[in-house]
């Protein structure tokens, strides 16, 4: 009788921790606290190709970087389940015009981004370490139409990736206001959609002031209590199945020939499925299988001799010869609406003339509960740029 009762309550323990946990309010059901603000950068343009060390039609060296940008964010109520979970989290929008101080080879591009932050370490109620990443496009690069390395510049489309990660240091000065301080880089590139794309890259410090509109939603809160954080970190298995398209340049060596631009642009249709163990509420770990069809994948033995430049021409492979197979690992940051996945993969199956070895660097945006759109990027031995990844996919 007595094991029975102990049991009992037990249960009904269980059953409390559960129903309090279920009772707790969802981040978007209590009014989001609201900041706006602004930021100052400057950084130096490593010299990572040619174009920016001086090979280009001014003979000059491209060496500086400024940017200012003006962005809003949201947090989570304190008293949500996201904000109890995710302490300090905010993520929002940005808008921001980048010099190179080299507007007649590179123009002045505008940036559009949406970014995402939250603290590592708090130091105290007023201070506190975080990072962010930021993900977006940026419009208005001058170039040049005729895909020549020695008259175009590094990116060679008028509208880029545009992606970027700072370590910022964050301070309270007031109820309503925080000034930060930040180190980080930027990258700039095409995602291989266009030709040349040896990138841009910056190495940036950055000074920033936000203003908070309802402080009362922004805040330290509370940390979560034992069975919400209990729950968030249960050590379980989900899938996400996923689907992608992307277009793409290539080059091919035939023949006699040096390297030949391939005239046009090439489809890639790909799919990824990745059983994935989450480690805690923020870590989760997995394998993955990838497969993906390109379009300009295995050419070289179809050449049709006698062709080259931008008449060179191919006979079209057969599908299986221009698909590849490979299993990859991956290690995904995860927290509410976004999640950043970054994979190292092999394929046992590859076109003729491909790399084996890939990456990947994604960004999940998640429109519902169990569905997100991918937005991401392929590259081949850590320099070789292969493909984009924009698709859709599905958590189970």
């Amino acid at each position: 009788m007595n094991k029975i009762f102990v049991t009992i309550l037990a249960l009904l323990f269980a059953t409390a921790g559960v129903m309090a946990s279920d009772s707790i309010p969802q981040g978007f059901s209590r009014p989001l606290g609201w900041r706006v603000g602004a930021d100052i950068s400057a950084g130096w343009v490593p010299g990572t190709n040619g174009f920016v060390r001086g090979e280009n039609p001014l003979d000059k060296r491209i060496g500086s970087y400024m940017s200012a940008n003006v962005r809003a964010d949201f947090s989570f109520d304190p008293s949500t389940r996201q904000g109890m979970l995710y302490r300090g989290l905010y993520q929002g929008i940005g808008l921001g015009v980048n010099s190179f101080f080299a507007g007649d080879l590179l123009g002045t591009p505008v940036s559009a981004y949406v970014y995402q932050g939250a603290p590592i370490v708090r130091f105290n109620s007023r201070l506190w370490l975080g990072y962010e990443w930021q993900f977006g496009a940026a419009m208005g690069w001058k170039h040049n139409a005729d895909e020549s390395i020695n008259n175009n510049s590094p990116v060679s489309t008028s509208v880029t990736a545009h992606m970027g990660l700072d370590v910022k240091l964050h301070y309270q000065l007031a109820e309503s206001w925080t000034m930060s301080l930040a180190v980080g880089a930027r990258h700039f590139s095409n995602g291989n959609t266009s030709w040349p794309n040896p990138g841009v890259n910056a190495i940036v410090a950055s000074v920033g002031l936000a203003y908070t509109i309802n402080p009362f939603a922004i805040g330290d809160g509370h940390p979560a209590d034992a069975a919400l954080a209990a729950e968030a970190d249960r050590h379980e298995w989900f899938y996400d199945i996923m689907v992608y398209g992307a277009w793409r340049k290539r080059v091919v060596r035939v023949g006699d020939y040096d390297p030949q631009l391939c005239p046009g642009r090439f489809g890639v249709l790909g799919l990824q499925f990745s059983p994935m163990y989450r480690l805690n509420r923020w870590v989760s770990v997995g394998p993955a299988l990838d497969m993906q069809w390109d379009e300009s994948a295995g050419l070289a033995p179809y050449w049709i001799e006698g062709t080259s430049g931008s008449f060179i021409k191919f006979f079209r492979p057969p599908f299986g010869r221009q698909l590849s197979a490979g299993l990859s690992a991956h290690a995904e940051l995860t927290m509410p609406i976004f999640s950043v996945n970054a994979g190292l993969g092999y394929d046992f199956v590859t076109p003729r003339g491909d790399k084996r070895f890939y990456q990947s660097l994604t960004l999940k945006t998640f429109v519902s509960r169990n569905v997100y759109i991918n937005t991401g990027y392929r590259l081949g031995d850590f320099k070789d740029p292969q493909n984009l990844m924009l698709g859709i996919g599905v958590r189970l």
